[in-house]
């Protein structure tokens, strides 16, 4: 019996022995649980180490073109994040207890609207004083020659204030030329009707041209409104808004598209003008609904192909409708995709870059500033998803309110490869000859800082940034025309 029981433990330490002998790494449970996570780790560096490279090179007509480190380095400065203290919330205007009994209760108005105000003790510091002007010819120190201020009274080279509001830029290559177009709002303003909006009447659009983006000549109003024939749409006490010039290859004509409407803003309509020249005149042709439904804030984009769209507002501000110009970009088309479906934006400003298409948005909510919004889009039809505020730096207020201004248009530099110039709107509603423009630097890359509407959390696009600067100018790379 001994004997057994000692063959019987020869034989288990012979098995332990044999399992002691067993690959080091078997493929059980564990095992391939580590397997697995090594993988997705290596996929996921895989995939930024991807994106990295992504954002060194940018994609243009399908060739890949470097982008150089000296075009980082001349944005830097941009791109520097400058804080400002935060401003103080006024108090809300106190309520007559009577009058809420007698008429209910009303939709409080936006707080920022209270900074717009004259009262407000902050309105001297977001419209600072005609003193303080820049311009060719404002007589200031020579040292601020060339950089924007923005908020501040920006003078002509004839050292009047420009007068182009809600406007857009063209770049006319024949004539290495930049041509502002915008409301001319030197007017009184009024109020059509006591709870109506603050408006000015039609003097017409304004142009102005240059070669530096900075010094700008008046070239006169190029489309005038009209004084004396009341059924006219441009009649003095009617609507033009956000005028938008591109240029037609083909027909050798400047296209003007803008906002037509009616003193009570129920028209909602599109205008279409002509000119053979990019300083005019223009001559109005014909207003229409766009596809048929109300159109109020909307811009033109031409891109690369030379295909122009309309971009608009549509059903009270509740969707944007988009859709592509005929070829002599007088008229629509029959296509028409509803985007930012039930989102209440309008100020539309569409820009691309590196094949990829983005906009920038503003609530509704009147005169009062809100808060931005980028969009991004692989296809100028859509679909377009939300990729957050585009506002860096300032402070809290400025960020929740575009700086206080409203979008309009937004510039490519041209040898600045994802470098743009932001243009924006201050509203003075008290004063609307005295609104301001906010001119900022506009950059696209590096990662979304918001997860995208479609993407699972993975964010597709590159961010778009909005930089807050008390005064800055153009870096020495980009190309000046002169």
């Amino acid at each position: 019996m001994a004997r057994l029981f000692s063959e019987v433990n020869k034989g288990r330490v012979r098995m332990r022995h044999k399992r002691r002998k067993s690959p080091p790494f078997p493929f059980n449970n564990a095992g391939a649980r580590f397997s697995v996570s090594f993988a997705v780790w290596i996929c996921v560096f895989l995939v930024l180490f991807i994106y990295f490279i992504s954002q060194i090179t940018e994609k243009t007509d399908g060739k890949l073109i470097r982008v150089h480190p000296n075009h980082l380095s001349v944005t830097h400065e941009l791109e520097d994040i400058e804080e400002e203290p935060n401003f103080r919330l006024p108090p809300p205007h106190k309520r007559n207890p009577r009058a809420v009994k007698r008429r209910g209760f009303k939709k409080k108005p936006p707080a920022y609207s209270e900074f717009l105000d004259e009262s407000s003790e902050l309105h001297s510091v977001l419209f600072p004083d005609r003193r303080l002007a820049v311009g060719p010819n404002a007589g200031n120190d020579s040292s601020s020659t060339g950089y924007f201020y923005p908020g501040h009274v920006w003078l002509d080279t004839d050292g009047n204030p420009i007068q182009a509001h809600g406007g857009g830029i063209l770049f006319d290559d024949r004539r290495k030329t930049y041509y502002w177009y915008g409301e001319n709002k030197d007017a009184a303003t009024y109020h059509a009707q006591p709870k109506g909006t603050a408006r000015v009447d039609i003097i017409g659009v304004s142009c102005y041209s240059s070669k530096n983006l900075w010094s700008w000549k008046y070239e006169g109003i190029v489309l005038r409104g009209e004084q004396q024939n009341v059924t006219h749409d441009l009649y003095k006490t009617n609507v033009l808004e956000r005028p938008k010039v591109i240029y037609n290859s083909k027909t050798n004509q400047y296209v003007m598209w803008m906002h037509i409407d009616d003193g009570n803003y129920t028209k909602a309509s599109v205008g279409v003008a002509i000119s053979k020249s990019p300083t005019g005149p223009f001559t109005y042709l014909y207003s229409m609904r766009p596809h048929g439904s109300d159109s109020r804030d909307m811009t033109l984009f031409k891109d690369d192909d030379g295909r122009a769209y309309l971009i608009y507002s549509a059903r009270d501000n509740v969707d944007f409708h988009i859709g592509p110009l005929t070829e002599d970009y007088l008229g629509l088309t029959g296509v028409m995709k509803k985007i930012l479906v039930r989102q209440h934006r309008e100020a539309p400003a569409v820009f691309k870059h590196g094949g990829t298409y983005y906009m920038i948005t503003s609530g509704c909510s009147g005169w009062a500033p809100n808060r931005a919004m980028a969009h991004a889009a692989a296809s100028i039809m859509g679909p377009w998803e939300n990729v957050g505020n585009p506002c860096v730096g300032g402070n809290r207020v400025l960020r929740l309110t575009t700086f206080f201004s409203q979008s309009t248009f937004v510039l490519p530099l041209p040898g600045l490869p994802g470098s743009f110039i932001f243009m924006a709107d201050r509203w003075n509603p008290s004063n609307l000859r005295d609104s301001r423009y906010v001119w900022l630097p506009l950059k696209v890359g590096s990662l979304a800082d918001e997860p995208m509407d479609y993407s699972f959390g993975f964010p597709l696009w590159s961010r778009v940034s909005i930089f807050w600067h008390k005064r800055w100018r153009l870096p020495e790379g980009w190309k000046n025309v002169n």
